[in-house]
């Protein structure tokens, strides 16, 4: 029996889990790696830390399951989207530490862009409104700021590429520079309707296109292993953006079919179809996936922070020592006590949109304790899923089941009070990494290990369902006392006194 590899690489670990014919976990491996702070708003990671925390999972989870790169069918690949690499493509020496998708530092760049009528523009070619949370402006950055980038990148030295980019080029042996349409759909310089690199807002932001990589499917062959890294030559055949994979692992296929991952931030994705379809309301156009030519999109509401608000607890403001106890914590009390916390603490994304918004708590008083401030940072993820979830229904109509996953997803309480603020259904299933599972049907159909979309449909996913119980008085008394605490976190910082 052969199995499906999949890197899971993502904004705080590294993951690699191995799969079966059946998707069951036969071994998984993780490793946290370093974040990096170097200023107000920076957020950055290191480019050699990422591919060497990923081989080293890789290799623990095949030795852990007695694999050799000869049972491994294929490799798939999902990954934080819109962090941004630049290295050189002849020493493969990244010329700066990667600037992570929560990075803020081009937000009076952004600002500029939208007062000079930008806005329309790139969201008609793109799908996504101006915002630092995009590669787009971070690569301006780095050619503008990293001394000798600009020069070298003119005479085509250097290449970017999001973290799938540089994975699959470290582990080609630099043979590959390539990108997934879903990935090269979150930089805000991909035009979802023609799946080109645009070459007027390239040179808008004065990006050499010779720095971009090739936009292929996200399933079939795409590239193969350097034999010494596993021992062996194994097949890349899937590849796709953290969410987008989320949302296929959980067979997510016909249109109207939503889900929301809870990890780092929190994401909702609505299956849209063979439709780029327009929001009114916040919420962003981007590719679903790619096969066989054929483009499916969704549209997506992002919410920055919402499982890093736990990590937050538990090693900023250390009243938590383990994200497994605040379920335990939370249901100690019956209420927040009317404490919100805001979690704006790179700003805020959808439906908001203000990248100048910074993280607060309201309604402390004497009575206010730890169990509090933990329930209410657990809430705070609900309330700002809740409010993605209103924008989407305004779009799209009224949703139904809401299909959740990510790690946060395991905690009973936030699945619990996500039904009843929601007033929806929400449904989990037995494996709650979606993306990693996404990655893995995404590679077996590239390489025929499934059959057929059908095929992958009729496997069991074991789910459980959590069905909302709160009445509507309390559930829009609740709703106003968080939305009232949202403006209160509203454009805190001002251009001229950002991260610049």
């Amino acid at each position: 029996m052969k199995y499906i590899m999949s890197l899971d690489q993502g904004t705080t670990s590294s993951r690699a889990v191995i799969f079966d014919r059946a998707a069951n976990v036969v071994a998984v491996a993780q490793k946290e790696f370093e974040q990096y702070f170097p200023g107000n708003g920076y957020v950055e990671h290191d480019p050699e830390e990422i591919w060497e925390s990923q081989v080293e999972v890789c290799r623990s989870a095949m030795k852990k399951a007695g694999l050799t790169a000869a049972d491994i069918a294929a490799i798939g690949i999902t990954n934080q989207r819109e962090t941004t690499i630049v290295w050189d493509k002849n020493t493969g020496k990244p010329v700066c530490n990667a600037i992570v998708w929560q990075c803020r530092r081009t937000a009076p760049l952004c600002e500029t862009l939208t007062e000079r009528g930008y806005t329309e523009l790139f969201r008609s070619r793109t799908g996504l409104l101006i915002d630092p949370y995009f590669s787009a402006t971070k690569i301006k950055w780095i050619l503008d700021n990293v001394e000798g980038a600009r020069e070298r990148a003119e005479k085509g030295e250097l290449l970017f590429g999001t973290v799938d980019c540089w994975l699959m080029w470290k582990l080609s042996g630099g043979k590959a520079h390539v990108t997934d349409m879903t990935n090269a759909s979150r930089t805000m310089l991909f035009n979802i309707h023609t799946l080109e690199w645009d070459k007027e807002l390239l040179k808008l932001l004065d990006i050499p296109e010779s720095m971009m990589p090739a936009a292929v499917d996200s399933s079939g062959h795409i590239c193969d292993t350097a034999p010494e890294i596993f021992g062996g030559s194994i097949p890349v055949c899937g590849c796709a953006g953290d969410q987008q994979s989320a949302l296929f692992g959980q067979r997510c296929f016909e249109k109207g079919d939503v889900k929301n991952t809870y990890g780092t931030g929190a994401f909702m994705l609505v299956n849209t179809g063979s439709e780029a379809a327009v929001s009114s309301g916040g919420l962003l156009t981007t590719v679903a996936w790619s096969i066989g030519g054929k483009v499916t999109y969704a549209l997506e509401g992002s919410v920055f922070i919402a499982g890093a608000v736990v990590k937050w607890l538990r090693d900023e403001l250390e009243i938590i020592k383990t994200a497994a106890e605040t379920e335990r914590i939370a249901l100690s009390v019956p209420d927040s006590c009317g404490v919100y916390v805001v979690p704006a603490f790179v700003g805020l994304g959808a439906p908001y949109w203000d990248s100048g918004a910074r993280g607060v708590i309201t309604g402390l008083t004497r009575a206010s304790g730890r169990a509090h401030i933990v329930r209410a940072a657990l809430e705070s993820i609900a309330y700002q899923v809740c409010d993605v979830m209103t924008a989407m229904e305004k779009d799209t109509g009224k949703i139904g089941a809401v299909k959740a996953d990510g790690g946060a997803s395991s905690n009973n309480f936030l699945m619990q009070f996500q039904a009843d603020i929601s007033g929806k259904t929400v449904v989990r299933p037995k494996i709650v990494e979606s993306t990693a599972l996404g990655a893995c049907f995404l590679a077996g159909l590239g390489c025929g290990y499934f059959g057929s979309m059908d095929d992958i449909a009729a496997i069991d996913d074991g789910a459980v369902s959590f069905e909302p119980d709160m009445s509507e008085d309390e559930r829009g008394t609740l709703m106003a006392g968080w939305h009232d605490a949202v403006v209160r976190s509203f454009s805190f910082v001002r251009k001229d006194d950002s991260e610049a």
